[in-house]
Order: C-alpha cells, then sequence, then structure tokens
C-alpha cells in the first residue's frame, strides 16, 4: 500500500513536470537555426545581449529582454531584436544603469575583420524573419542588395549603426514591408523609389546623408521622418493623396520653394516640422487645417507675409512654432526684416545659368581643359585625356602633377584608413578636384589685395570664386624644400580624405614647383569650402546675434565641435593630433553648424613654424605625447566661452571662470546659473547645465591623465541634451523662444513630441 502510494506520487509529479513543459513541436529550433544563432553572436562579436548561450539553450523560449527578443512559430525564428551598447555617428547611448559620468565608449564599431556581406548573408537564411531590429550593434559597411531575401519581412530596423553608400535599390521588393527604419547611419545619395512598398506605414531615414533629391514615396504611409539629410529639391509628393499620414518631420535639411498648402489640410496629419531649411514665400492666409494638427514647426526658413489664421491665432490644442523667418506675426524681434529673406530666397532659388562675378573669376570652371583650350566639348573625352597627358609628363620630367592613383598603390594600411574614413562619412561637396595654377590666379582674380582674408603662420588666406559662382577660400601655403612630388602626393591623397560635417571641407588643391630654381620651396594651393555664418565667437559677443543662440542650439554646437574632434583622433588611420583648437577658428554655416577650421594637417614642414603665442593659453602642457590631450583641453575652453558667453583671452581668465563654475557646482543652483550667459538664463535645465559643466572641468584638468577622452566628453554633452529635451517638453519652454524647442540638435524630436533620439 505504501509503496502504491510513493508511485502515485512520482506519477503525479511527473505529468506535472510534462504538462509544464513546452510542447516538442514548438520548444526546439530546427538544428538549422540553431546554428544560424550562433553564427550571428559570433559575426557580431559576441555583444552583451547574447552573452550566456550554450548549446542547450532553448531560444523560442528565452525571456525577452531590452536588448534582446527571439520569437518562433513552427520551429522558425520570425523575429530576432538586438539592441547593442556601440554608439553611431549621431549619438552615444546612455547606459540602462543611468546617468555615469565615467561611462566610456571605448570601441564604436565592429572590428576591421567584420564583414556586412557575409553578415547578412548569414541572416537571411532565417527564411521564416518577419521582425529584424539590429539597434547599435557597431555595423559598418554598404548594405548588401541581398537583402531582398528577405521574403517575409514586415518590419525591418537596422538604426544607429555605421552603414554607408546608398540605399540598395532591392528593399523596394519587399511587399510585405510596413516599417522601414535606417536612421542615424551613414546612407548618401539618392532614396530608392519606396511607391512600390504597398503596405509601408512607418519611414524613418533620418540622420544620414541622403539627397539631393526628395524621394518618391507611397500615399499609404503615416509616418515620414526624413530630418537631418541633405535634401535640397522642391517638394515632388501630392500631399492630397496622404489621407493617413499622421506625422512628417523633413527638419534640417536644405529644402526650398514654396510650402505645399496640402501639408496643413491632410485629413490623419497630427504632427509637421518644416524647421530648419530653405522654404520661401507666403503661405496663402485662407489655408485651411486638419483639426487633428497638434504641432507645426515651421522655424528657422525663409518664409514672409503673415501666417494664416487657421495656425496664427492661439489655440490650446495646438502647438506652432515659427521663429527666425521674416513674418509680420507675432514678436518682430524673433523675425528677420524682410530683406533678409528676400536676398536669401535669391540664392537658393533654382537657376538654369551659373552665377557670375565682376571679373574673370567668373569664367573658372572645375572641368580640367588639355592645353588650356578645351572647356566644352565632351567630359569623358576630356578627362581621358587628362589623364593620359599627365601620365605622359611624368615619364618625361618625374616633377609636377602626377596621376596620384598610378603613384600610389594602397598598402594595408591605407586600405585601414579608407575603409575606417568611409563609415565614419562623407559630405555633400563636389568630388576632390587637382587644380591648375590658372585655376587658382583666375578663382582669386591673380591674388588681388581685396580678396585676401588673412595671413599667420599658416599663410596667406584669399577668397574666390568658382565658375559656378560659389564662393570658396584659398591658402597659400610655402613648403621645405626637398620634397618629392610622389611625396607631397602621398600626403594629399591623405587630405583629400578628411571629409567630415564637422570640418571646414577640402575641396582641392595645386601644387607648384619651380624647376629653374632647385633651392625654391613648393608652393601648396589648398582650396576650401567657404563658411558663410562666420566664427562662432562672434555670435556669443555680438550683442545682434546672440540673441539666435540659445542653450538648445549651443550644446548642438558643442556636440558637433566634439564630433569634429571625434574624427580626427579616432576616424582615420593614424589618427590626427594637438589640432590648435581655438573658437575664433570654430565657423558655422548657415544651419548654424559647426566646423573646424585648424585642425592639424598632414603636411611636410612648413618654412617657419607656428607662433608659440598662440598656444600659451590653451593647454600648453610641454610635451607631444600628450597632443590628444590638449586637444581636450582647448574644447573645455570653446564649451566655457559658449557656456558664459565670456571671450577669454589669457590663461589667467580662462582659470578664474574655472573656479567660478566648480564654485557654482558645489554651492546653490543660483550660483552655477549666474556664471552663465545672460542671453540664456531661464531656457535651459539646471541639470542639462551641470552635466555640460562638470565636463567641461574636467576637461580643464591641468594634469593630463585626468582629462577624459573625446568619447566620453560627447556622451556627457548628449545626455545633457537628453536631459533638456526632457525638461523642455514637459512645458517649461515658454512660447518666445519657439524656435529652439526642437533646437538644433542631432536627433530632435522622434516618435512622439516628448520622445528624443539623441
Amino acid at each position: 500500500m505504501e509503496a502504491t502510494t510513493r508511485c502515485s506520487y512520482c506519477l503525479f509529479f511527473a505529468i506535472l513536470i510534462l504538462a509544464l513543459l513546452p510542447p516538442p513541436s514548438v520548444a526546439q529550433l530546427t538544428p538549422f537555426e540553431n546554428r544560424i544563432l550562433f553564427r550571428v553572436q559570433q559575426l557580431l562579436e559576441f555583444p552583451p545581449a547574447f552573452q550566456g548561450w550554450n548549446n542547450w539553450t532553448n531560444f523560442c523560449y528565452l525571456p525577452p529582454s531590452p536588448s534582446l527578443t527571439i520569437v518562433c512559430s513552427g520551429n522558425h525564428v520570425t523575429e530576432l531584436t538586438v539592441i547593442g551598447n556601440r554608439s553611431s555617428p549621431s549619438v552615444n547611448p546612455k547606459p540602462a544603469s543611468g546617468r555615469n559620468s565615467g561611462f566610456a565608449v571605448s570601441e564604436q564599431t565592429l572590428s576591421q575583420s567584420f564583414l556586412i556581406d557575409s553578415f547578412f548573408t548569414t541572416l537571411t537564411k532565417l527564411a521564416s524573419l518577419k521582425v529584424l531590429t539590429l539597434v547599435s550593434l557597431g555595423i559598418w559597411g554598404p548594405l548588401p542588395p541581398k537583402i531582398n531575401r528577405f521574403r517575409s519581412l514586415q518590419v525591418l530596423n537596422i538604426s544607429f549603426n555605421f552603414i554607408y553608400g546608398q540605399i540598395p535599390p532591392s528593399i523596394s521588393t519587399f511587399k510585405n514591408l510596413s516599417s522601414l527604419v535606417l536612421a542615424d547611419n551613414l546612407f548618401n545619395g539618392t532614396v530608392p523609389d519606396l511607391t512600390s512598398l504597398a503596405v509601408l506605414k512607418e519611414l524613418d531615414l533620418s540622420g544620414n546623408l541622403l539627397g539631393p533629391k526628395f524621394p518618391s514615396l507611397g500615399n499609404k504611409l503615416v509616418t515620414i521622418i526624413l530630418k537631418n539629410n541633405t535634401f535640397q529639391s522642391e517638394f515632388r509628393l501630392d500631399f492630397k493623396k496622404f489621407d493617413a499620414l499622421q506625422r512628417l518631420d523633413i527638419s534640417s535639411n536644405q529644402l526650398n520653394g514654396p510650402i505645399p498648402t496640402a501639408l496643413f489640410s491632410m485629413p490623419s496629419i497630427q504632427y509637421l516640422n518644416l524647421a530648419r531649411n530653405k522654404l520661401t514665400g507666403a503661405l496663402p492666409t485662407t489655408i485651411s487645417c486638419s483639426d487633428k494638427l497638434g504641432f507645426v514647426d515651421l522655424s528657422n526658413n525663409l518664409l514672409t507675409g503673415r501666417l494664416p489664421s487657421c495656425i496664427g491665432s492661439n489655440s490650446s490644442n495646438r502647438v506652432v512654432l515659427y521663429s527666425w523667418n521674416c513674418l509680420s506675426s507675432g514678436n518682430s524681434s524673433y523675425q528677420h526684416p524682410t530683406s533678409f529673406c528676400d536676398q536669401e530666397a535669391l540664392a537658393v532659388k533654382p537657376t538654369t545659368t551659373p552665377k557670375t562675378k565682376h571679373h574673370s573669376s567668373s569664367k573658372l570652371g572645375l572641368i580640367p581643359g588639355i592645353g588650356g583650350g578645351i572647356v566644352g566639348g565632351v567630359i569623358a573625352l576630356g578627362l581621358l585625356l587628362l589623364v593620359i597627358f599627365r601620365m605622359t609628363r611624368s615619364r618625361k620630367h618625374g616633377t609636377s602633377s602626377f596621376n596620384k592613383h598610378m603613384l600610389n598603390k594602397p598598402s594595408a594600411a591605407d586600405t585601414r584608413y579608407v575603409s575606417h574614413t568611409m563609415r565614419l562619412g562623407a559630405l555633400e561637396l563636389p568630388p576632390y578636384h587637382e587644380f591648375t595654377m590658372e585655376e587658382i590666379e583666375e578663382a582669386t582674380n591673380n591674388f588681388d589685395q581685396t580678396n585676401l582674408l588673412g595671413q599667420g603662420s599658416y599663410g596667406q588666406l584669399y577668397k574666390g570664386w568658382l565658375g559656378d559662382g560659389s564662393a570658396v577660400a584659398v591658402r597659400c601655403l610655402k613648403l621645405k624644400n626637398k620634397h618629392s612630388p610622389q611625396s607631397l602626393l602621398q600626403h594629399m591623397e591623405v587630405i583629400s580624405k578628411l571629409r567630415h560635417r564637422h570640418l571646414v571641407g577640402i575641396l582641392g588643391h595645386c601644387i607648384v614647383t619651380f624647376q629653374d630654381h632647385p633651392n625654391a620651396a613648393n608652393t601648396l594651393f589648398l582650396v576650401l569650402e567657404h563658411v558663410s555664418n562666420g566664427a562662432l565667437r562672434s555670435h556669443l559677443t555680438d550683442w545682434r546675434r546672440r540673441e539666435t543662440l540659445k542653450w538648445p542650439q549651443r550644446m548642438a554646437i558643442n556636440i558637433g565641435v566634439a564630433r569634429g574632434i571625434q574624427f580626427l583622433h579616432t576616424g582615420i588611420s593614424p589618427g590626427i593630433f594637438g589640432n590648435d583648437l581655438k573658437i575664433e577658428n570654430i565657423l558655422l554655416d548657415d544651419n548654424f553648424t559647426p566646423k573646424i577650421s585648424s585642425y592639424n594637417l598632414p603636411l611636410p614642414a612648413r618654412v617657419g613654424s607656428q607662433d608659440p603665442s598662440n598656444r600659451d593659453f590653451l593647454g600648453n602642457i610641454g610635451s607631444a605625447e600628450h597632443a590628444e590631450k590638449d586637444d581636450i583641453y582647448q574644447l573645455g575652453a570653446i564649451i566655457v566661452e559658449v557656456i558664459t558667453g565670456k571671450q577669454i583671452t589669457s590663461q589667467n581668465e580662462l582659470d578664474v571662470i574655472r573656479l567660478q563654475l566648480e564654485k557654482g557646482l558645489t554651492e546653490a543652483p543660483a550660483k552655477l546659473r549666474a556664471v552663465t550667459d545672460p542671453a540664456i538664463r531661464g531656457t535651459f535645465a539646471y541639470e542639462s547645465l551641470r552635466t555640460a559643466v562638470e565636463i567641461t572641468i574636467k576637461c580643464l584638468s591641468k594634469d593630463p591623465r585626468q582629462r577624459p577622452s573625446i568619447e566620453d566628453v560627447l556622451w556627457n554633452l548628449q545626455y545633457s541634451v537628453q536631459v533638456q529635451d526632457g525638461w523642455a517638453t514637459s512645458g517649461n519652454l515658454s512660447g518666445k523662444i519657439s524656435g529652439n524647442l526642437s533646437g538644433k540638435l542631432s536627433g530632435n524630436l522622434s516618435g512622439s513630441i516628448s520622445t528624443y533620439r539623441p
């Protein structure tokens, strides 16, 4: 009897255990897909989300977490979501544990051995995959066309990585795709025609380098986010047909022309952000607005006239931002004069003929001539003849111009250099060009003294104009002799790759060697992009300009400068340090994007040397091995001026202000606020200010070893922006600074008005 009872208990527990186990047909993936997941783990270089896997891991029953979700159906993976902790070109992720000023991203991308083609080849073997999310994993390389092998895919999110090149046209073959998120990568060029994606509801391509043509999109979309790209054309979509569209964000591009009035009356539209473009003209006062429209941002454009009544009148259920246009509505102190918008509108108006200048520089073009004669004709033939001409001349004389691609076979180091630079992005600049001396002379009107912008240890700087009417700056550098043309061209090969949105771009060069004077120095002419909005310092100290830079814009500028430094330090190999960073050498373009103009070009030694007095006050730490920390110190000095609005001209002044900031941190918040620029008081969250000041003080540490890495600086500045955005969207910003609600930030608003993607 006792034995029978014991057996009954055993049977009961056995049945209970079997009941709790998942059905065998659902519990296990096929061995093939098991191997694929382990291979994905290996290709992604064992991210934290995949830790703890072993041969007995039941992937279909892993508990979902913020960093990993695997969903199965019928023994196949149908969803794979992996969230990593590697930064992207536009963000350093916030750690899960909260703010930590010691947090640093040591490696942004996957290693040099990572092959994106092999990675996606492996993933596409998950034939039943419907949802694929790969965020902040450091993936880099061009997106391969073979992604069209995902036959069942409904959601694709590969945001916050380093994927570059064009979006492959094969992406338009995803017939079941409802959500496509490629945000915060390095995609460039034209967006494929997406009208064939009949069920696509969400499209987010923000934070890339896409453009200039506005994309063709299907009219069933609910969300369109194209902000922070380089779209330049007028609108080409018939928005009258977009009945389902609720959210449209095309801010921070270069879109021009009039605003389609249909945007405001789309039946489902709730959120409309057109800020920081070059949109022109006056809106008809009789346009109607959808009752659902709750947010409109028209700020920082070139609009004139009065706002239509449906967005111009005060409403408790609609937020309308429109500062820094030329509108006669609202507070005129936050609008430009009408003449400003009229002049700027002419500059961005599409033309069929190039702008000209009164002197001979109007004839300067970028198409090289043969023997000084061929300017028109067939471009391809001209370029072919030019290559043949240079090859022949180099064989005859062994000097002057050389075909740099013929001279420099890429070594392993060169390949590493190019790929690392490419994944960190390129700009919408003209192709790098080797100018002739005649072109340089025409551009500067034979170096007319009226075009001289400045002169110093870096040589003379002239303003010039290319044949298409675009302004440039031409820097003349005298180089020490005994540098072979091959050596110089190797240096120029490196310089031609130094293109980043936060560096003043180098458009081309010209090298002149005087054969008759063997002891004479080579002369190098660098053609630089012209940055039109002046130096950052003038926007902080000139009372006519300082009102335009509120706290969000100032933080965006700080982040931009830091990203430029990060590119110089880590974006190329070897890195470039000792960049003589000074606030007067930080220039702003028309969109208030900061560009570093004084970075250390990898050139042979110049005649003479840099003026030591230029470096006495900013981090003179004595030895070459501290050059990286020298740059960090100088960045700290720049941020101090941005925060306080005070012009700092000596080491003593910098030390005094640093002590004031330190004292403000240890005492009451009012003490710290009192040190800030009066023009921005009341426009920032205290915690945002505090975070920025804390990292700035660390940058200014007297001991170079105590200064943070550039990644530390970036993370803290971006965390400061996150805090600010949360404060702003909770209703703490007044309407009078409405133009900065969505800010000039690298991520702005995404998903909803209160959601921020840094």
